[in-house]
């Protein structure tokens, strides 16, 4: 793994929510481009659904690190952008982060705005990865 986490006690416990204050890395840089809840054939996944859509989000990160060559162990930030209104997402945000990182999580945040490129997505998240 190229990736190692640290959470001060100094700072809040953000391991119970997902995810860890500082990760660093070594290796190639790679970024990817927001994922939102869509399959491979452009369908929709949990329209009006946050935790299905999050949850696809996440499904799709892993697929592309895998073509990217890496593993979700190697991503160090996640943006999680939320869409204004999608009602209470942290419990979902949280239980989907401790689902695809059970073990020292990346750091994260968690963005509210106005809207995303497509009305029906509710979250987006992007990702800074080294491999």
């Amino acid at each position: 793994m190229s990736r190692t986490v640290a959470n001060p006690d100094n700072l809040f416990n953000s391991v119970q929510f997902g995810f860890s204050q500082i990760a660093s890395g070594q290796g190639r840089l790679l970024t990817i481009s927001g994922q939102v809840g869509m399959d491979a054939d452009g369908n929709m996944v949990g329209e009006g659904d946050f935790a299905a859509q999050f949850e696809r989000s996440l499904h799709n990160i892993g697929l592309a690190m895998e073509a990217a060559g890496g593993t979700l162990d190697n991503i160090l930030l996640l943006h999680i952008y939320i869409v204004q209104g999608s009602g209470e997402v942290n419990p979902h945000i949280s239980a989907g982060l401790r689902k695809y990182f059970p073990d020292n999580p990346p750091a994260a945040s968690w963005i509210v705005v106005a809207g995303l490129a497509d009305p029906r997505f509710l979250v987006e998240v992007e990702v800074l990865a080294t491999i």
